[in-house]
């Protein structure tokens, strides 16, 4: 292994009166491709800003090989004090570099460089950093949360500039695909250590769950170890006569030890706050569309969401994914089209902004409203100290204004008014933003358990494959397309279909910018006719293994109760055959439903 060009050793670093990194190391070779994970508040961007020469830490050595040229890309970069684009980007180069290199950065990146640096987006900002972050071509790149405010085509234009980098990087994102497809080590920061091993994020889980899993067995032998000693103390004969004070000193260097352990941060505790059910169907929209000055949005989109289907919506920023989804919720009326929506909906939505917290709301405020000390959770009191801790808040933050939180902070406070709330119709907009992977598991595994309905708009690929049954995509040019399952479900449905595959083809330069895919025109024809989605056409063809499947159960289920002495033998076996019964008739009967809707939509678009 080469000799590191940046190595951190032993650093200390405390905010107020909790250590936060106690002890840390990280080193980066030439080539190195490190991804830093640890939850939220475990200190990885406070780390990566000691790197970077940007903090100072109260003990500790830095060591950089002379030489050696680093760029740091910080969560929240400031462009103020240029007065273009492109002046902030030719700050980033150094002396002899390339100077048409920061015209070609942003053009990649799609911007022209005349741009105001004060009235720039997020992601228009995000893209100007990471231009001008890459313009020198450093030896080292320190990149905390490059994804943020990115969209897809953009995430997947900067995987493939990092992979073709002979840069060394240190890496934090929340975003697994990204991780899994750039990194070659981990450094997992944990309760102020850094511990390292020499794999990606794909092999990160399960060496965590076997250090927590050896620490935990620890922990057992230490507290029978104390137990045994405090009895040797209090009852040993020796103890009694003569007291030893060898291994006196041992059963107090034991309890210091047991008082020391900083154990893990405990895990979110999620549990959403259900309303009753909605109708089956939750809403249909019929050849909708959506224009603004004179450019098309919407045009013509057709789809049926159903009970329980978790539909994500992808595309481009500016595509309009916030304008289809006010659309589908009926927050917005479309130009022409129609959107009818189910009955008994009880809808919560989750906003990416964070709007609906107001500045002047503390911590409680927020759980509250204002009022008073307790939230209703599932039908029940609970205190609001005691639902801020199952989010991972600290008792004393309850009067913390939440102008102070962190991105983290102020995600798990979103998602805990979200799922105090009854509902039956949940909406997410970029729900994992600033979320640490623990948390995103959790999320994950709710959504997953949800009697109701999701519409989820992410650029997270992963989590679009772990939660979504549909997903809706922008296309270009206003058309949106809709396909089972979830975000490489659909690249895969898109790769086997060679119109859309020659169009993708054609079009990876998008509008001229390195930000491939940007839009993927499709050949629609102008007519009103009626389509059926990708989704409908998956539904017909399963639909009807399906209902076999279920006629089999009933059948099954019949058999059992045929027997006259089956109630009198087994009365719980019964009940449970008589449930169960009826739940499979119920859903032969919904399957049955939808199979002949699909079917008379086929008759009357071929016919």
């Amino acid at each position: 292994m080469s000799p590191p060009l940046l190595h951190l050793k032993d650093i200390h670093l405390t905010f107020g009166s909790t250590p936060l990194i106690e002890g840390a190391e990280l080193a980066v070779s030439q080539g190195d491709r490190i991804c830093l994970v640890g939850r939220n508040g475990s200190g990885k961007s406070t780390l990566l800003k000691i790197a970077a020469g940007v903090i100072t830490p109260e003990s500790g050595e830095r060591f950089i090989q002379p030489g050696t040229t680093i760029r740091y890309l910080p969560q929240e970069p400031d462009l103020s004090g240029y007065d273009s684009v492109l002046a902030y980007v030719e700050a980033g180069l150094a002396p002899g570099d390339d100077p048409y290199r920061a015209t070609y950065l942003l053009e990649q990146v799609g911007l022209t460089g005349t741009e105001d640096t004060m009235n720039l987006s997020g992601g228009e900002a995000r893209r100007a950093a990471i231009a001008h972050a890459l313009a020198p071509e450093p030896d080292i790149l320190l990149l905390d949360e490059p994804t943020n405010h990115l969209d897809l085509p953009a995430i997947e234009w900067l995987e493939k500039i990092l992979k073709g980098l002979r840069t060394a990087f240190v890496l934090i994102s929340h975003d697994r695909r990204f991780l899994e497809t750039l990194s070659r080590q981990t450094v997992w920061i944990d309760r102020g250590v850094a511990r390292r091993i020499d794999r990606g994020f794909a092999h990160f889980e399960e060496w965590r769950d076997e250090v927590l899993a050896k620490e935990e067995a620890d922990r057992h032998k230490l507290d029978r170890k104390l137990v045994a000693e405090a009895h040797w103390i209090t009852y040993g004969v020796t103890a009694r006569r003569k007291r030893n004070q060898g291994r006196l000193r041992k059963l107090h260097a034991m309890r210091d030890e047991k008082k020391n352990q900083r154990k893990q941060l405990g895990t979110v505790k999620m549990q959403v706050t259900e309303a009753g059910n909605s109708g089956r169907k939750v809403m249909e929209a019929e050849d909708i569309s959506k224009s603004y000055d004179g450019r098309s949005i919407v045009r013509d989109f057709s789809t049926r969401i159903l009970r329980g289907d978790r539909v994500g919506i992808i595309g481009q920023n500016g595509a309009g994914k916030t304008t289809l989804l006010n659309m589908l919720t009926g927050a917005l009326a479309p130009d022409s089209g129609t959107v009818k929506l189910g009955t008994q909906l009880e809808m919560v939505t989750l906003d990416q902004r964070r709007d609906m917290l107001k500045p002047d709301w503390t911590v409680a405020d927020a759980l509250t409203n204002g009022a008073g000390d307790f939230v209703e959770v599932a039908g029940q009191q609970k205190h609001v100290v005691s639902y801020m801790k199952d989010f991972l808040f600290l008792p004393e933050q309850a009067r913390t204004p939440v102008t102070v939180l962190s991105g983290g902070e102020r995600g798990r406070l979103m998602l805990a008014r979200a799922l105090a709330r009854p509902s039956n119709l949940l909406v997410l907009d970029e729900p994992t933003n600033d979320l640490d992977l623990e948390t995103l598991d959790l999320l994950q595994e709710m959504l997953a358990d949800y009697a109701g309905t999701v519409l989820l708009v992410s650029h997270d690929r992963d989590f679009l494959d772990r939660v979504s049954s549909s997903v809706i995509v922008a296309e270009g040019d206003g058309h949106w397309g809709e396909y089972a399952g979830g975000y490489s479900d659909m690249l895969t449905q898109r790769k086997a279909n060679p119109l859309l595959a020659d169009e993708a083809e054609e079009n990876t330069s998008g509008s001229g910018t390195g930000i491939a895919g940007a839009e993927i025109k499709k050949k629609h024809s102008t007519g009103r006719a009626r389509k059926m989605s990708y989704k409908d056409k998956h539904a017909l063809e399963v639909l009807p293994g399906e209902m076999e499947k279920l006629e089999q159960a009933i059948a099954a289920f019949e058999a059992k109760l045929a027997d006259a002495s089956f109630f009198t033998k087994d009365p719980d076996g019964f009940e449970k055959t008589m449930k169960g019964l009826g739940k499979a008739q119920e859903e032969l009967a919904t399957s049955e439903e939808r199979w002949l809707e699909l079917e008379a939509l086929r008759e009357e678009i071929e016919g």
